[in-house]
């Protein structure tokens, strides 16, 4: 076996699109599961156990399925009751709702983590409970989970070749028909390989700098 330039020079038009496609997958599915999550993770602390326990059955049952479940639920099923996306949409709303389910938990320990006194002199001062939330609670909470939010950004980088089996060319979609295409397999792979560490591995290494700035 000889490594071919030319076979990674040709596939380089491809793996910018690729990428392009994996970037937008996973910015817009990162807003959805951080907004989502938090929103969950209010709702399981309303005082009511009628808004509680629906929004806990909901959360378990998706963070019990496996992601790609859901994307062929979302991509094959949802078109026969008329609900269709395009394939991306889908894949976007399938990883951000999945991972919805995992922040909201890394926000309730947040939350919790606020100290006691916190919300005893919020209460002292007599601000109204919105005004509790958005300036005392909420900015110490999401300062303390940012590392963890920040892992499972990592961790849906690591999840988009999933999309691949919705029809969504990102990356491994990429060089899976590139590879088909010209019978070459070796660069292609290899370079998406690559390309996972190069965003991954400097991304972690962030994620610890900032865990220890935070903790100080």
């Amino acid at each position: 076996m000889t490594w071919d330039w030319n076979a990674v020079d040709d596939f380089m038009p491809h793996f910018r699109d690729g990428l392009l496609v994996t970037l937008e997958a996973l910015a817009l599915g990162s807003v959805i599961s951080f907004v989502l999550g938090l929103v969950w993770a209010l709702l399981m602390r309303a005082p009511t156990r009628w808004v509680r326990w629906p929004v806990g059955v909901a959360t378990e049952f998706v963070r019990n399925t496996p992601l790609l479940v859901q994307l062929f639920f979302l991509f094959y099923v949802l078109p026969e009751w008329n609900i269709t996306f395009s394939a991306l949409t889908t894949g976007v709303i399938a990883i951000g709702l999945h991972y919805s389910t995992y922040t909201m938990q890394v926000y309730r320990a947040g939350i919790e983590g606020v100290p006691a006194g916190q919300w005893e002199a919020a209460t002292a001062l007599g601000l109204p409970a919105r005004r509790t939330w958005t300036a005392v609670i909420l900015p110490q909470a999401v300062r303390r989970v940012v590392p963890a939010l920040g892992n499972y950004v990592i961790a849906m980088l690591k999840d988009t070749p999933m999309l691949m089996t919705i029809t969504v060319l990102e990356m491994l979609g990429e060089a899976r028909l590139y590879s088909q295409q010209h019978f070459q397999f070796t660069e292609p792979l290899t370079v998406i390989g690559v390309a996972f560490i190069l965003i991954s591995y400097p991304a972690s290494l962030l994620l610890r700098a900032l865990e220890r700035r935070l903790v100080r």
